[in-house]
C-alpha cells in the first residue's frame, strides 16, 4: 500500500464520518411545530414584529402582508418597520398598508451615525419604539405562513425567554443562487453540533439569522442589544453571541415549512453577500477561513477531481477512492439539502457549488485583509 492509497483511505473515512454526523445532527434540529401553541392562550402576549427595509419595493408588500395574515391566537401584534433612507418606493408602499391596518406603523431612518452598520441601527431604532414582551425581526425579503410566529413564540415561551432563530427555505431561481446559497444549511449541518446551541453556554456554539429571529425584551437588554454589536457587520450571530454570554438561552429551530426567502435576485447580489458575511462570520481570522477552504478542497474537490484524472488516466486507485468520496460528499449535501427542504438533484451539483464557496471564500478574505471591503445595498463597509 503506497502513500497515495493510504491517503484516499483517509480521506474517504473522514467524508464517511462527516455523512455520520450531519445524519445524526439533523435530528438535533427541533422543529418549529413540534411546539405547543395552544398554551399561548392563557397568556396575554405583546409581540413587536420589527422589520427593517432599505430599498425593499419588490418584496416589502408580500412580506407585510404575510405577516398580517398570521394566526394570532394567544397574542397580539404591533408591526413596526423602518424605511432605511430607500432610494425607490419602499415607504409608499409600507405607508399605503399602514393606512389601511393600524397594527402597522413606518417609520423614517436618519443619516447612519459614525461607527454603526446600517441593519444594526435601524434595529436598534425600531426597538426603541417597539412596546412588546417579545421582538420579532423579520427580512423584508421574508414570507411567513400563518402559524410562523405563533409557533415560534410558543417555541420561545418553553425555552423561558432568550432568543430562537430558523432559517427559511431558501428560494433559488437563478443557478448562482442554486449553486451557493443552500450551502448556508450545510455549513452548519456538516459542522455545528446543534444540540450544543441550546445545552451549552459557549458563546462558540451557535448559529443565527436575522431574516427571522425572536428575542426576548429582557434578554435583548441584558445582552446590550444591537447598540453593544452596532460596529459587527455579521450582526445576527453577535447579537446571539451576546445573549449567551448574558446568561440566556439560544436555541435554533427548523422554521423552513413556515418561512420562506428569495435572499438574493441574481448571481451578483449571490457573491456580493456571501462574500460580505464569510470573513467576518469568521471572525476575521484568516487561519480558520483558508483552513475550511482547504479543508472543503480536500474533502469535496479532490474526490471528484481524483475521479476524473483517474478515468482519464485509467487509474483503478483513483477511480474507486474518487468515486466512493465523491458519493460520500454528495450524501453530506443531499443530508443538508434535504434539513432546509432543497430538492434532490441539486446534491449531484455539490462539487460545483463547493467550488464557489471557496472562490467567494477567497475573496472575502482578500477584501477583508486588503482594506477594500464590502458593497452592499448602496453602502460601503470596511
Amino acid at each position: 500500500m503506497n502513500a497515495s492509497e493510504i491517503g484516499w483511505i483517509i480521506l474517504t473515512c473522514v467524508l464517511g464520518v462527516q455523512l455520520i454526523f450531519a445524519i445524526w445532527n439533523v435530528t438535533c434540529l427541533p422543529k418549529v411545530r413540534s411546539f405547543n401553541a395552544d398554551e399561548l392562550k392563557n397568556k396575554d402576549i405583546l409581540v413587536s414584529v420589527l422589520i427593517p427595509a432599505r430599498n425593499e419595493k419588490l418584496h416589502i408588500q408580500g412580506c407585510l402582508e404575510s405577516v398580517l395574515a398570521s394566526d394570532t391566537s394567544g397574542f397580539r401584534m404591533e408591526v413596526l418597520v423602518l424605511d432605511d433612507r430607500s432610494e425607490d418606493e419602499t415607504a409608499a408602499i409600507i405607508q399605503a398598508i399602514a393606512d389601511h391596518d393600524p397594527r402597522v406603523r413606518l417609520l423614517h431612518g436618519v443619516e447612519l451615525p459614525a461607527g454603526w452598520m446600517g441593519k444594526s441601527h435601524a434595529c436598534h431604532r425600531l426597538v426603541q419604539e417597539a412596546k412588546g414582551e417579545w421582538f420579532m425581526f423579520v427580512d423584508a425579503d421574508v414570507r411567513l405562513e400563518p402559524a410562523a410566529i405563533r409557533q415560534t413564540i410558543a417555541a420561545g415561551c418553553e425555552q423561558g425567554g432568550g432568543l430562537v432563530t430558523g432559517f427559511p427555505y431558501q428560494v433559488t431561481k437563478t443557478w448562482m443562487e442554486k449553486l451557493v446559497v443552500p450551502m448556508m444549511v450545510f455549513t452548519i449541518i456538516s459542522h455545528l453540533p446543534i444540540f450544543m446551541i441550546r445545552r451549552s453556554s459557549n458563546p462558540m456554539f451557535v448559529a443565527a439569522t436575522g431574516a427571522f429571529l425572536l428575542i426576548h425584551r429582557s434578554s435583548y437588554k441584558a445582552s446590550g442589544g444591537h447598540a453593544a454589536i452596532q460596529a459587527d457587520l455579521v450582526d445576527d450571530m453577535s447579537l446571539a453571541k451576546a445573549v449567551k454570554r448574558a446568561g440566556y438561552p439560544v436555541m435554533l429551530a427548523d422554521v423552513h415549512d413556515v418561512t420562506n426567502t428569495r435572499m438574493y435576485q441574481n448571481g451578483a447580489e449571490v457573491w456580493n453577500g456571501y462574500k460580505k458575511n464569510m470573513y467576518e462570520g469568521m471572525g476575521r481570522k484568516d487561519v480558520l477561513l483558508l483552513g475550511t477552504m482547504l479543508m472543503y478542497t480536500l474533502m469535496y474537490i479532490v474526490p471528484p477531481l481524483g475521479l476524473v484524472i483517474g478515468l482519464l488516466t485509467g487509474n483503478a486507485t483513483s477511480i474507486i477512492y474518487g468515486l466512493v468520496g465523491t458519493v460520500l460528499g454528495m450524501g453530506v449535501k443531499r443530508v443538508s439539502d434535504h434539513a432546509g427542504g432543497q430538492p434532490w438533484w441539486l446534491a449531484f451539483l455539490q462539487p460545483i457549488s463547493m467550488a464557489c464557496v471557496i472562490a467567494i471564500g477567497i475573496a472575502s478574505w482578500q477584501a477583508g485583509r486588503s482594506g477594500k471591503g464590502y458593497v452592499w445595498k448602496g453602502r460601503r463597509y470596511s
